[in-house]
């Protein structure tokens, strides 16, 4: 087996393949696992430098962390990786009751032990900056407080209401935690901020960042410290991406590589959409107007005992005549944010659609399908036989086209799917993933 760099646990799948995305794409040889893989499924990836495993945690309780998390995180102890990371979505959104990034950092900080937990949640590629602790985010080209994001702040289950990210911790976590800031970053001095923080009894520390070069340079001292002592990490897709930098200078992965590949089109692209975003929203309308059919359902009756059985066979025949004809087709339960007093019901409507989802391609298997929302897609895929998914292509960032690997009997194995969270992609983001970039 390679001496492997890196392990990850992904809070849902959409972000978990985001970070696949940030490896594979570097040449760094990734597999993003659905849940902990069995020694026979870890040995056909023996190859690999970086092993993930994909959860739902974001949607899950902390009472459902501490039931479940110990074990997930000593999993990815087994790995054997110098850094071991706690995929949360970039926009950090969480809360006391729902997802709560606190409860994860206790949890880690029990289960692996390190010296420090640092936090990285910037990322510049995907438009998230850390400015003194506080986080912003990009939205149709401009950049907001997280607090006073149009989608963030107003998010169904977890809105960000606070933009100091120490703070929105502090509601979940007694932990002390320190910070990095730019300053530090600027003079090239984040070793010794990093060492000030351990010596003053900080149990994790949170890097700012806006650039590459801070990233760079964060990513340099972490790597130097996990050398010496292997390292729990938190935060976005923006720590991954910091070290790449320390692994190139040292000749542990590719220095450049090749043009990187390009997705086949196909005539035929299936969404299943459990997104209340108006990112999603534009993007739906964008695919209508294209020409893709739309099938909308109503949560409410999907649902229900007295309804749910008829309403998903009348889906599944709809969607199944469409796709036979080679209609592109989207099933869609939102157009933007929920009214108020809505429930979004995302474990629940996730797994339901999952199992259409089933149903359909057991029918009518499209080779290709996109999944958007973070919280339903985790629970959709969870119902899909499958037990791994690798890096295809790159389409835009933070949704990355992937390979399926699933037992040859499902019927899966080798179906392309590409996971969107709510807040990623241009307006003209699905025909893109039809055609292939």
């Amino acid at each position: 087996m390679s001496c492997p760099l890196y392990a990850y646990y992904g809070d849902d799948f959409t972000g978990s393949t985001d970070v696949l995305e940030v490896l594979a794409s570097a040449g760094v040889r990734s597999v993003l696992f659905i849940g902990p893989p069995s020694g026979t499924r870890e040995r056909g990836f023996s190859d690999c430098q970086a092993f993930g495993i994909a959860g739902d945690s974001r949607s899950r309780t902390p009472q459902w962390m501490g039931e479940h998390l110990p074990a997930l995180f000593a999993r990815l102890g087994e790995f054997g990786a110098p850094i071991t990371h706690y995929k949360t979505c970039s926009t950090f959104d969480s809360s006391p009751r729902i997802g709560s990034i606190g409860r994860a950092l206790e949890i880690g900080r029990d289960t692996l032990a390190g010296p420090v937990i640092p936090i990285v949640v910037a990322a510049p590629h995907l438009g998230r900056y850390v400015t003194f602790g506080n986080l912003f985010a990009t939205a149709a080209g401009v950049v907001y407080r997280i607090d006073r994001h149009p989608s963030m702040r107003a998010h169904p289950v977890t809105p960000m209401h606070e933009a100091d990210l120490r703070r929105h911790l502090a509601a979940q976590t007694s932990m002390r935690i320190g910070l990095i800031e730019l300053p530090s970053l600027a003079r090239n001095a984040a070793a010794e901020a990093l060492a000030g923080c351990m010596a003053a009894g900080e149990e994790a520390v949170l890097f700012d960042g806006v650039s590459e070069a801070d990233l760079a340079q964060t990513g340099r001292v972490l790597w130097r410290t996990a050398e010496r002592h292997a390292l729990f990490c938190a935060g976005s897709s923006g720590l991954p991406y910091a070290l790449l930098t320390p692994w190139r200078e040292a000749g542990l992965i590719p220095a450049r590589l090749d043009p990187p590949p390009r997705a086949r089109p196909v005539d035929t692209l299936l969404v299943m959409s459990g997104s209340c975003s108006p990112v999603t929203e534009r993007q739906i309308h964008s695919a209508l107007h294209a020409g893709y059919h739309g099938i909308a359902l109503d949560p409410k009756v999907l649902l229900s005992e007295a309804h749910g059985l008829e309403a998903g066979e009348r889906l599944v025949r709809q969607a199944v005549s469409n796709l036979r004809e080679g209609r592109s087709t989207i099933v869609y339960s939102a157009l933007g944010p929920l009214g108020a007093g809505a429930s979004a019901s995302g474990e629940a409507l996730g797994r339901c659609m999952g199992d259409l989802l089933s149903r359909i391609l057991a029918e009518a298997p499209v080779p290709r399908v996109l999944l958007a929302g973070g919280d339903t897609s985790s629970h959709a895929v969870s119902r899909l036989a499958l037990y791994a998914l690798t890096w295809v292509a790159s389409l835009e960032p933070g949704a990355p086209l992937c390979r399926a690997h699933a037992d040859t009997q499902s019927g899966l194995n080798g179906l392309e799917l590409v996971l969107k969270g709510g807040q990623v992609g241009s307006d003209g983001f699905f025909e893109r993933v039809r055609l292939g970039g």
